[in-house]
């Protein structure tokens, strides 16, 4: 028998070889299976608009009088009022993995923006402070979910050459709809006027529009949108995962690219049961409560098993420093931080939020484009090293000037300036390379486990950063850019200290990196048998047909159709 990880590497260059290119061309090539992605990919738009959109009506007079006052001033009672959204994203994203699994991708969506909506409504009817609260809450659970199961359902309709490029769409509607959130905010604003002569609608259409691409996004999925074939094969309806995978590739069944990922599909189905089996033997009834134990289980060796928890600790803190090195005290308290700039007009510090919106969407595209040339490390250490030196220059320039502005307008300029550099040297660093590097220090039969772990903890500190930072900027602006300047510095050293490269590494070298061996290595052997019990390996000319012992894997892919 071949080693196990060429059986790994063998099947992908086959399947590379079959494919062609990946990229921008993989995405043209793939066209069906492409704008399915990026339909689903709504769910990531709806999460970065409500992220961006509750920033601007902050600053609007008749929001302000709608919560009696609430929103008027930076303080805890404003901090609470927005991040109450992420508390209820961190609950959402809980119960996101257990309703994907019980009841499908596509259903799940539907649940979210059901949720979504419920909350969007609620806030459009708010008589006071109350109504906001309660319905961003509600908002948030819809938010959490969809920011998680949109990436996963598209993951699962990808083919392999393509699932990066379209899972990075995500990233890339997230910021597309800040930056729409910032200028309809910038729009609205000026209905009725800008003081006390605003009108209402200034505010509920900036809220109200979310409704419009959330219900869209949930009739396409139940009226056209496919069911995952990861989904079909967990629920064992194999010849529906068939058929839908050579629907999805726009071929038959008996095309050789479409036999080669359900065997895949098929094996890492197999694998996950056979792990399951073997570290749960007493929970495998199939029961919710033992599906429950299994679960907490398999979480609670994230942190009780020292490899795992090495690497624990390293999905976690990464995501700690993304958000405390202040990108969401931007995203959510720019106008604001922008107002003590003393520019003319309530509008203008919108309209410097709303370039805040552009650059971020435009520098991420750059990332999904070279993240794989660079590396990880370098890409995170320029990216936090330019944040850093951003944070210090304008609080230096705050300090400087502060309460001056109005006659040195220049000084102003240039420390919004630098606000900008500080969300472009995000937006290629630190916004989609966190998510790369949770996704690859975890073993193949823990990744999705760490993943989630790794999520939660990002929405754990997006609340605690929505939360503290009004209170940051009402006690001092200078003090909070120092801190954030201070926050990013430490990440520059423990990315070079506490994280591994890992891009281009083995699940082997990986075990290595954080003072291990055998977890990746018994799960390739593992994964390398699977793959030759049922056929894969043989389909691509790896090994002689099965034998007897383990006859079925063509075959049976061939009854399969029947």
């Amino acid at each position: 028998m071949a080693p196990p990880i060429a059986g790994e590497t063998v099947v992908s260059a086959k399947r590379a070889e079959l494919a062609g290119k990946g990229g921008i061309m993989g995405l043209i090539s793939n066209k069906k299976t492409s704008a399915i992605g990026l339909f689903a990919s709504l769910g990531g738009l709806v999460y970065g608009y409500n992220q961006g959109m509750f920033a601007q009506i902050l600053t609007m007079h008749a929001f302000v009088d709608a919560t009696q006052g609430y929103a008027e001033k930076t303080g805890i009672k404003q901090g609470i009022l927005t991040s109450i959204l992420e508390l209820g994203a961190w609950i959402g994203t809980l119960f996101n993995g257990y309703l994907a699994d019980a009841v499908g991708r596509r259903l799940t969506v539907l649940i979210a923006v059901v949720v979504f909506c419920v909350g969007v409504i609620v806030q459009a009817c708010t008589q006071n402070a109350d109504y906001v609260f309660g319905g961003r809450f509600v908002t948030g659970l819809g938010v959490g979910s969809l920011s998680m199961i949109v990436p996963l359902y598209n993951a699962e309709l990808a083919p392999p050459e393509i699932r990066g490029s379209l899972v990075a769409v995500q990233q890339l509607a997230i910021t597309f709809g800040i930056m729409v959130s910032f200028w309809i905010g910038y729009g609205t604003n000026y209905i009725g006027g800008t003081g006390a002569t605003q009108s209402d609608a200034a505010w509920l259409i900036p809220v109200c529009i979310q409704l419009a691409p959330a219900i869209i996004l949930a009739v396409g999925m139940m009226l056209f949108m496919p069911q995952s074939p990861r989904h079909l094969m967990n629920t064992d309806r194999e010849e529906e995962c068939l058929q839908t995978l050579a629907r999805l590739r726009g071929t038959s069944t008996d095309d050789m690219l479409v036999r080669i990922e359900y065997l895949e599909i098929k094996s890492l189905h197999m694998f996950e049961r056979e792990v399951s089996a073997e570290k749960y033997p007493q929970w495998l009834d199939g029961s919710f409560s033992s599906r429950f134990r299994m679960g907490l289980a398999d979480y609670a060796s994230l942190v009780t098993n020292k490899s795992l928890f090495k690497r624990t600790v390293v999905a976690c803190m990464i995501m700690v420093f993304q958000q405390w090195n202040g990108i969401n005290a931007i995203n959510y308290y720019a106008p604001f931080i922008f107002d003590n700039m003393q520019l003319p007009g309530n509008t203008t510090s919108l309209l410097a939020t709303g370039v805040v919106g552009i650059v971020e969407f435009v520098f991420t595209i750059p990332a999904v484009m070279w993240v794989d040339q660079i590396g990880r490390k370098k890409i995170l250490i320029v990216g936090a090293a330019g944040m850093a030196i951003c944070h210090f220059i304008v609080a230096g320039i705050i300090g400087a000037y502060q309460g001056e502005f109005a006659e040195h307008r220049a000084a102003g300029w240039t420390a919004i300036v630098f606000v900008w550099i500080f969300v472009i040297n995000f937006a290629y660093s630190w916004g989609p390379v966190a998510w790369i590097v949770t996704s690859e220090v975890f073993p193949l039969s823990m990744r999705a486990k760490g993943v989630s772990l790794g999520g939660s903890s990002n929405w754990l500190m997006n609340f605690a950063v929505a939360t503290a930072t009004s209170p940051f900027i009402s006690a001092s602006t200078v003090g909070t850019f120092v801190f954030f300047g201070c926050v990013t510095t430490i990440a520059i050293f423990y990315v070079i200290w506490g994280v591994p490269e890992t891009k281009g590494r083995t699940l082997e070298e990986m075990d290595e990196l954080f003072g291990t061996t055998g977890i990746a290595a018994a799960d390739a052997e593992r994964k390398h048998r699977i793959e030759s019990e049922i056929g894969l390996l043989a389909l691509v000319n790896m090994e002689s047909p099965v034998d007897e012992k383990h006859k079925g894997g063509d075959e049976e892919f061939v009854e399969a159709k029947q």
